[in-house]
């Protein structure tokens, strides 16, 4: 998850920091340089973070020491204090950094075919292989119009699972054929001309995440204020919106599919501008189901995040239900807990500790663990140190001192 990033500005991903509050955000493309945020939080990292520990694994003789079921990729900070691309090998330890951009690189995605990595840094996109070598500009977006950047800035590249494109943003939804090089604008953004050179968005597309099977594509739909998703089905070209989700929170890289591409779970855990609450949308239909609707009935509220159905059948979040003391409410304390797909059946709380200054959240595949990005402080609302946390009663493991913008290699 991602704090008040999303929260307060989706369309931001887009750089539409003119028309909105300045926040960073973790779905899209940052719209804060990461290294700024290295620079608020480097003076408590050092304090806060021990070294990582090898969670006492002993290998085979034979067989080397596997704390991650994938290589784990991630934005860190270099000596000059830009974010780039990092690479984490399966024991927990390995690792390297993968890119070297003279500007921090936003956005990225890896290829879960063959590990390599499409990014964007300077408004160009770029291809480089999973240890970093063969770099390679498939996209230069020019000069970026400040007042209307949304027109030529690349964001949100994401790899289709084959390996063979790459959905990104840039004037619309795009697709790039990796083996012509041939670009394509599927759907162009929508704007309003207000005069005096300044376009007002209507609405804008980009890519957040594809299905497992490769056949639908969750893109973001930004608008002036707020934003929502859509379903994009990239063979036939059909856009499916969203039924029924008034006051559904469906955005931003949040959300996750099923395994069998059929639906998705989205989680949304503050109270304010937007309602918290636990959804599932069917991909075919686009039709949203609320599992968990923010306000309880009695004067509590229900917050929930990062849901995940594992393959064991079970939904997987955090959750808490409170009464709050203020209008507003973030960080909420929160507890991880396991229940049917419905959200409500047999709900366990798997472990008695409470997490609060989570900025972050990765799933291991079958729900054994969750990578959670921890604030050092409560002012910091972009990555943290990053922590295996058990799902059982195993204790926390330490991976990375800082991080952001988790995401499983191959």
């Amino acid at each position: 998850m991602n704090q008040k990033l999303r929260f307060f500005s989706v369309f931001l991903s887009l750089t539409l920091a003119a028309l909105a509050c300045n926040s960073p955000l973790g779905g899209g493309e940052a719209t804060s340089p990461p290294d700024q945020v290295a620079t608020i939080v480097a003076s408590t990292l050092t304090a806060v973070a021990p070294d990582a520990p090898t969670a006492g694994i002993t290998p085979a003789p034979d067989e080397p020491a596997s704390l991650l079921p994938h290589s784990l990729y991630y934005l860190g900070n270099d000596s000059a204090n830009l974010s780039q691309v990092f690479r984490m090998e399966r024991d927990g330890v390995t690792t390297r950094q993968i890119t070297f951009e003279s500007d921090s690189v936003g956005s990225y995605d890896v290829s879960p075919l063959d590990g390599s990595v499409v990014y964007v840094a300077n408004n160009q996109m770029i291809l480089i292989q999973a240890d970093g070598s063969g770099r390679r500009m498939l996209l230069d977006g020019g000069e970026v119009d400040e007042n209307n950047p949304f027109l030529t800035r690349i964001n949100s590249p994401v790899f289709s699972p084959d390996g063979r494109s790459i959905a990104y943003g840039r004037g619309g939804l795009n697709f790039y054929s990796l083996e012509t090089g041939v670009s394509n604008l599927v759907i162009e953004d929508l704007w309003d001309d207000a005069g005096g050179g300044l376009l007002i968005p209507r609405e804008l597309y980009w890519p957040e995440k594809y299905s497992p099977d490769g056949q639908k594509l969750l893109i973001s739909l930004g608008y002036y204020e707020g934003s929502s998703s859509a379903i994009y089905y990239p063979s036939g070209g059909a856009l499916v919106r969203l039924n029924g989700a008034d006051g559904a929170v469906i955005c931003c890289g949040d959300p996750n599919w099923t395994a069998d591409s059929a639906a998705l779970y989205s989680a949304f855990p503050y109270m304010g501008m937007f309602t918290a609450g636990m959804w599932r949308v069917d991909a075919s239909t686009g039709n949203v189901t609320t599992l968990l609707p923010g306000e309880a009935g009695d004067g509590t509220y229900n917050i929930p995040s990062d849901a995940y159905l594992a393959p064991d059948g079970q939904l997987y979040y955090f959750f808490v239900n409170f009464r709050p003391e203020q209008e507003f409410v973030e960080r909420a304390p929160m507890q991880l807990v396991r229940s049917a797909p419905d959200g409500v059946t047999g709900r366990t709380v798997l472990r008695p500790d409470t997490f609060e200054l989570m900025n972050e959240a990765l799933w291991a595949p079958d729900a054994s663990f969750v990578l959670v990005a921890f604030a050092p402080i409560s002012d910091v609302y972009v990555g943290g140190q990053v922590e295996i946390v058990y799902t059982d009663s195993r204790p926390n493991v330490v991976l990375i001192p800082y991080a952001q913008r988790l995401k499983w290699g191959p």
